[in-house]
């Protein structure tokens, strides 16, 4: 069950359907075995016989049986094998070469380039024993991307490194998994580039993606895949001779809230009217336009199959903000004609402090609903802020906290404006901040040597006007609702408002000074002239 934010409902009227889904997915595949250095040395005995020969040189080998290997697959089957520089982008690639062939099902691409790995390291002594430990340092060997179609998901990638323990990474995506279901031709989807941009039935869609929570699903597709790549540098009867087996944990993971909106001129306004009330209240520092070719239209209605678009050219303008969290970053941005998309992207699985096996799936995606839905409606508190006449006359006036009295918050002062500035883009934080978030913000920003202790005291006074909370059971806090609109309407007024009013003021009283002056200096010299005349006439009469 999905969790709805303020954004979507304050939106509802111009949209013509949502739907969540899963984007991009990264999993981890290991062998346990292979991980603890007793069972590199049982494994090395099963396939060699003894571990007499044991060496480092006796282990790169079998990244050369690997290469070899796939090399001469590529040429009997005709399959592409391209060699690509360190961190170069290879999606494009494996777009371009993807078969036209829908009933395609195997390895349609494999590229190999350079990545940082962990490896084994063999040394023996003089008494003829040997150590087996992993290298301290990472080192930069090939790695091999097998991109496959399979018959559930399409396009997925395996990459797998040719050198023990070989470690993997799988590559899916969940709208690639709801294209290919059952009842997606139902729905008169249009799809362009990763996003579904027109659909008959939102909620439907959503139920679709929904079925990636079933257990087994992860599973059954790794499976099927992950031994088949490995077959080249063990053999089927290897692998059972040895009992390789792979567990798989969940790395990387996005999760998108797609907004359709009945008319693309409306979403346009709705968007950039974000942007402008938002950016500086929320401190978003990552702001990219990407300016099209077109114009969106009035009505997004169209018979004609959408064109795929690239991010590089697209056929509307893209403006894309991003607001990062350590490994964790939230997104908002525009997506073909008429669509709004904002995303949660989570680097490393780790920071959501859960379980990360397949079997936690359904966890890990509960957490990001979460996330989605805070980030949602903390946008929409922050640009549409509200305060009442009674409540900013409340803020002034003291609180009480248990037994301390606590004193009012005075927006006047620099330091309460600059901490409420900090608070507002630390609310987009999931999860929730701490004293020392709000610390490390405020030296960097303003206040250099602002201590913990100081954030405390802050945060305890925002505490006593209900406009920040702290979360149950960690040393953690968050801004309630009225808290962001409060703060987020005081500051408009404060840093947009006043300031300009000001500006005005002082100028006109400038320029009413100067007049003034203007009109003295005229005074001044005309009465100077009559005392010259009046000097003169005085000075002709004593000389006669």
């Amino acid at each position: 069950m999905k969790t709805n934010d303020s954004l979507t409902e304050h939106y509802t009227p111009l949209l013509e359907g949502t739907y969540d889904c899963i984007d991009r997915i990264v999993l981890n595949a290991y062998c346990p075995m292979l991980l603890v250095a007793g069972g590199v040395r049982n494994w090395y005995r099963l396939m060699e016989g003894s571990d007499n020969d044991m060496s480092d040189a006796s282990m790169m080998r079998y990244a050369g049986r690997f290469s070899r290997r796939v090399q001469s697959f590529c040429k009997k089957k005709n399959i592409p094998f391209v060699h690509f520089q360190t961190g170069e982008r290879k999606h494009l690639e494996a777009e371009r070469l993807m078969p036209k062939d829908k009933s395609f099902i195997g390895i349609f691409a494999v590229f190999v380039s350079r990545a940082p790995s962990l490896l084994w390291e063999v040394k023996k002594f003089d008494n003829g024993s040997i150590d087996i430990r992993r290298k301290k340092k990472t080192s930069l060997v090939n790695h091999y991307y097998f991109h496959i179609m399979d018959k559930n998901w399409g396009h997925i990638t395996v990459r797998m490194c040719a050198h023990p323990p070989f470690s993997c990474n799988i590559i899916l995506n969940g709208h690639e998994w709801v294209e290919h279901h059952k009842d997606y031709n139902k729905l008169e989807v249009t799809k362009q580039g990763n996003c579904f941009t027109s659909y008959n039935n939102g909620e439907k869609l959503s139920q679709i993606a929904d079925t990636l929570k079933i257990n087994g699903q992860f599973e059954r597709v790794c499976q099927r895949w992950i031994y088949s790549c490995l077959w080249f540098v063990m053999d089927k009867k290897q692998q059972e001779s040895t009992g390789i087996k792979y567990n798989f944990s969940i790395y990387q993971i996005e999760y998108s809230r797609n907004l359709l909106f009945k008319r693309g001129r409306q979403m346009d306004d709705v968007y950039q009217k974000i942007i402008d009330l938002t950016r500086g209240r929320l401190d978003i520092k990552r702001l990219k336009t990407i300016f099209g070719r077109k114009n969106r239209p009035y009505n997004h209605k169209s018979t004609a199959p959408a064109p795929e678009v690239r991010i590089e050219t697209p056929d509307y303008n893209l403006t894309i903000f991003k607001i990062h969290f350590g490994r964790l970053t939230v997104k908002l941005y525009d997506k073909g004609e008429s669509t709004l998309r904002a995303e949660v992207v989570v680097h490393n699985t780790k920071d959501l402090k859960c379980k990360r096996g397949i079997d936690s799936f359904g966890e890990i995606v509960e957490k990001l609903e979460t996330i989605m839905g805070s980030f949602l409606s903390n946008l929409d508190y922050a640009h549409v802020a509200t305060i009442s006449e009674k409540g900013l006359e409340e803020l002034s006036s003291p609180s009480q906290a248990g037994a301390n009295r606590l004193a009012g918050l005075d927006f006047n002062k620099a330091r309460t404006k600059q901490v409420g500035l900090v608070l507002l883009a630390l609310s987009m934080k999931p999860g929730g901040f701490t004293s020392k978030d709000l610390a490390v913000e405020m030296s960097n920003k303003f206040v250099p040597g602002y201590s913990c202790r100081n954030a405390s005291y802050d945060i305890k006074k925002f505490r006593g006007k209900a406009l920040v909370i702290k979360v149950h059971r960690r040393i953690k806090y968050q801004l309630t609702e009225e808290g962001i609109k409060t703060i987020a309407a005081i500051l408009c007024v404060m840093t947009k408002e006043v300031p300009p009013i000001l500006s005005v003021i002082t100028s006109q009283w400038k320029e009413q000074k100067k007049k003034q002056l203007l009109q003295m200096d005229k005074y001044l010299f005309v009465v100077h002239e009559k005392c010259e005349q009046i000097r003169k006439l005085q000075n002709m009469k004593l000389t006669a």
